[in-house]
């Protein structure tokens, strides 16, 4: 179970501002050094992850480059690709990074996950540490521009230590079925949608904010062609995500993991989310890895839950036998953490969802649905992915050689 911030929406600054454009803002200037970790489709993106294993392969002989293939109704060539390094002597500590378990958010993933491989592993210190990157969690999404699987399963719904995840009721969601996931075809244009922020008002007021944000939120389990729906059964990602990172740490006395996600927060920005802490060992852990870095512990009010993510249950699997540290990195795209950043990114993920299911008003509507959800998850702006790597390129190496010194006793 994840927590996770949401804005308090305020009933005065929805009317005031709901029919109102919301800006980008200002961006940094683009470093050109950055942009070509940034690739335009799936098949390049994992061209380019292979390409930087290879090159790691080549410098380090004991590493292995695997590729899980996943089986899809109407697409072929689609893989969970993974480079692991082990430890050269010591096994003490196991670098995990994880990018694409939300299709779609797999852009900016990939393209973390190659700085990181040419950029930094080389200058790590591997004596004591092993590192392992996996590579679009889930593939179908990622080349078609979903956040879900093939099956409009949500990855980071669909984690559990056993099926009883998928017994999880969320009536919630039932009630508030009309505005999550709203009949006839998609149209950005229609006055329905461009009332959206009042109607959402409106929801709030019958059955309180408490009720919205965790029916939308939290995960549902009912409603197959609904949005954050967790599935019936476990998706083939997890006997693989069992097989690789599982039996991998397993050689390891501690597991630090980073999953990298877009889409929550200020613009350009990127986020920390750790799972509840369960233990002050962990907690100690994180604050010395962290310190002098922002972390939204989820211990305040205005944070939901979630049930069934990946982080969550590798933190149930692992961290019995050996310190576990989890972190979810979130770069920020539509200002979200605010009250109309907030609406109109779960407006963006209802279109596309409305459309996927039940079609779409014009190629017009399609084509600006389309450009709407990319911008929520992968936005085109230079000055936007210069910043996500940026701050990687930055902050990444002072977490990992934190961990690297951290007392395991």
């Amino acid at each position: 179970m994840r927590l996770r911030k949401v804005p308090a929406l305020s009933l005065v600054t929805i009317l005031m501002i709901g029919l109102s454009c919301s800006g980008n803002g200002h961006e940094e200037a683009a470093d050109p050094s950055l942009l070509p970790y940034f690739q335009e489709s799936y098949g390049q993106c994992r061209a380019a992850f292979l390409a930087r294993a290879d090159e790691l392969k080549r410098r380090y002989p004991a590493a292995e480059i695997r590729s899980y293939p996943l089986p899809a109704a109407k697409d072929s060539g689609l893989f969970i690709d993974s480079l692991y390094i082990p430890a050269g002597r010591h096994r003490d500590r196991l670098l995990v990074v994880l990018t694409g378990v939300h299709g779609v958010e797999g852009f900016a993933g990939s393209a973390v996950a190659q700085l990181v491989m040419k950029e930094m592993v080389p200058k790590w210190d591997l004596d004591r540490m092993g590192v392992l990157i996996l590579h679009a969690i889930n593939p179908w999404g990622f080349k078609n521009h979903r956040r879900v699987t093939e099956r409009n399963v949500d990855l980071n719904r669909n984690f559990g230590l056993d099926r009883s995840v998928f017994e999880t009721k969320n009536e919630g969601y039932a009630s508030l079925q009309a505005l999550l996931d709203p009949e006839g075809k998609a149209d950005p244009g229609s006055l329905a949608n461009r009332f959206f922020p009042l109607k959402a008002v409106y929801y709030i007021v019958k059955y309180s904010m408490k009720t919205l944000r965790e029916a939308v939120l939290r995960g549902q389990y009912r409603f197959e062609r609904g949005i954050y729906f967790g599935g019936r059964d476990f998706e083939p990602q997890k006997e693989i995500i069992d097989r690789v990172v599982l039996g991998t740490s397993d050689r390891y006395r501690s597991v630090f993991v980073m999953e990298v996600h877009t889409g929550y927060g200020e613009r350009g920005t990127m986020h920390l989310f750790p799972d509840p802490v369960k233990s002050k060992r962990t907690r100690a852990a994180m604050e010395r890895i962290f310190r002098g870095y922002h972390v939204d512990w989820g211990d305040t009010g205005d944070f939901y839950t979630t049930t069934g993510d990946l982080i969550g249950y590798l933190e149930d699997a692992i961290s019995p036998k050996r310190l576990f540290i989890p972190m979810f990195f979130e770069f920020g795209t539509m200002d979200s953490q605010t009250t109309l950043g907030s609406i109109r990114s779960i407006q963006n993920v209802i279109l596309e969802n409305q459309g996927v299911q039940r079609g779409y008003e014009s190629d017009e509507a399609r084509e600006e649905v389309g450009r709407r959800f990319l911008e929520a998850y992968y936005p085109p702006s230079p000055e936007w992915r210069s910043r996500v790597l940026r701050q990687v390129r930055e902050q990444f190496p002072v977490f990992v050689e934190r961990y690297a010194s951290l007392p395991l006793e």
